[in-house]
């Protein structure tokens, strides 16, 4: 009598399958939100950077920040905003928009920057700006 040979998993095997698949997801799908967030922070970091070499450059040229270029091109991510602007002053503004409400970043005259971030597990910061979940300066 010959016995014929099965093929296939068992529904324990499965279920383990199962089990560990849905583990590796709890794990990956927060980090990678946290990743994303990080990618998106560098939009706010390098147009902030940009103003301010702009406004810098304008008050070399004319001794005032007044009529600064204040464009921001292509932000998705984040509005940006420099007010007050005075002929000794500015503060510039990013905002967090499009999936990054609750993240604000500012930088001045004298290059200060600071983070004020509403969103759980990212830290504040007066003196830098935060761009890793748990980051402090």
């Amino acid at each position: 009598m010959r016995h014929a040979c099965q093929a296939g998993f068992t529904l324990l095997e499965l279920m383990i399958t199962v089990v560990v698949v849905a583990i590796l997801a709890a794990i990956a799908v927060p980090q990678f939100g946290d990743y994303t967030k990080r990618g998106k922070i560098t939009e706010a970091v390098a147009t902030l950077s940009d103003l301010r070499v702009r406004a810098e450059r304008f008050f070399a040229d004319n001794r005032t920040y007044v009529g600064f270029d204040q464009t921001a091109a292509g932000a998705r991510y984040f509005a940006y905003a420099c007010a007050p602007v005075t002929a000794a002053a500015y503060t510039c503004t990013a905002t967090g928009i499009t999936g990054m409400a609750g993240f604000v970043y500012t930088v001045n005259q004298s290059n200060v920057k600071t983070s004020a971030i509403s969103v759980s597990g990212w830290g504040n910061s007066a003196s830098c700006w935060v761009t890793k979940k748990g980051e402090v300066c």
